[in-house]
């Protein structure tokens, strides 16, 4: 795996944690009168940052931020908080996954195929 391919995946884990946690805060303020939702998003800034370079990557800021109030967006319904939040994880999964399989291979490349 390149450098490069390394720090973009740990950026979007880092989105993912990120998006993890706002939904986890959605869903235990679901009753709360008032309560604006929490959103993430940083796939969009996550592809720019990655066609300037890694150190674009790097400092990208990955924050949640209250939705805006009037929106269709803004309104915490439990039922989407869940998907939400079963998206990320398999999203998460799949990143550590194809990690994994990297590491796999590079360590097997250096042990000699054994």
């Amino acid at each position: 795996m390149s450098p490069g391919t390394a720090v973009l995946i740990i950026k979007a884990l880092d989105g993912l944690t990120a998006r993890s946690v706002a939904t986890a805060e959605n869903i235990a303020n679901a009753g709360t009168p008032n309560y604006r939702p929490l959103r993430v998003s940083f796939e969009a800034a996550l592809k720019e940052a990655a066609q300037t370079g890694d150190d674009a990557v790097r400092q990208l800021k990955i924050e949640a931020k209250p939705a805006i109030a009037g929106t269709p967006d803004a309104e915490n319904r439990v039922d989407l908080e869940l998907a939400t939040a079963s998206a990320t994880a398999l999203r998460y999964e799949a990143l550590l996954s194809i990690m994994d399989r990297q590491s796999q291979m590079e360590s097997s490349v250096i042990k000699g195929g054994s």
